[in-house]
């Protein structure tokens, strides 16, 4: 088969199945000319969902031998690795993979859901394409996250999401300004530990979130 590599990327974005909370809306986000590179179970899912992964990487422990055979077998390219002598999660593999390919986006579907100590790595990964320049957003059915700062984040209230909540994912984000937003904020500074930013809502048709110093957090939620 050609290797994903080498096919062509219209969209220039990069969609990661991994394994966690996976249902039909995830397939919602698929746009034709992603790619898409399947994590571990990501990888199934795509797969059974009728979807051709262009990469499946893992260790692929929470799959059978015949899920892991099926999965090679659909996909573009697949690449497996020990389940132990590994220093990576399989979705931070899939983001190192992703990040290669220099594209204008990357999407993180499946991987929040029960393992809390997986959700909180996946979301400390927003920062490591945040550092490489890439925008990365994980989305589920509730929640949109994002790594803001500093600079300027345009929001648009026709997003399905109804509350806008920004937490500091460095010890201190400093020059926060709101505009648009039921409750403003200038020149405002957060430390971790505080519930200032928690659960705003964006009112007018578009709003923005300019910070000076720091990274924020920037979650869109409903209820």
């Amino acid at each position: 088969m050609t290797s994903w590599k080498e096919k062509p990327n219209s969209t220039g974005r990069i969609i990661i199945f991994s394994g966690g909370a996976l249902e039909d809306w995830a397939l919602q986000e698929v746009r034709k000319g992603d790619w898409l590179i399947g994590a571990d179970r990501g990888a199934l899912f795509l797969v059974r969902s009728g979807l051709t992964p262009d990469l499946s990487i893992g260790d692929f422990d929470s799959v059978t031998p015949a899920e892991k055979r099926e999965i090679q077998h659909a996909s573009h390219q697949f690449e497996d690795c020990d389940p132990v002598l590994k220093d990576y999660t399989d979705t931070e593999m899939a983001i190192e993979r992703a990040l290669t390919q220099k594209p204008l986006e990357i999407l993180l579907l499946g991987v929040l859901g029960t393992r809390f100590d997986h959700s909180l790595a996946n979301i400390q990964l927003l920062v490591r394409c945040h550092d490489q320049g890439v925008p990365c957003r994980i989305v589920d059915q509730h929640n949109e996250l994002i790594v803001a700062g500093p600079g300027t984040l345009a929001l648009n209230w026709k997003s399905r999401f109804s509350h806008v909540s920004l937490l500091p994912i460095t010890p201190q984000v400093t020059g926060i300004t709101l505009t648009g937003f039921r409750y403003p904020l200038h020149e405002a500074t957060l430390t971790m530990g505080q519930s200032l930013g928690v659960s705003n809502v964006l009112e007018e048709p578009c709003g923005s979130i300019e910070t000076a110093e720091g990274l924020l957090l920037v979650i869109q939620s409903v209820d």
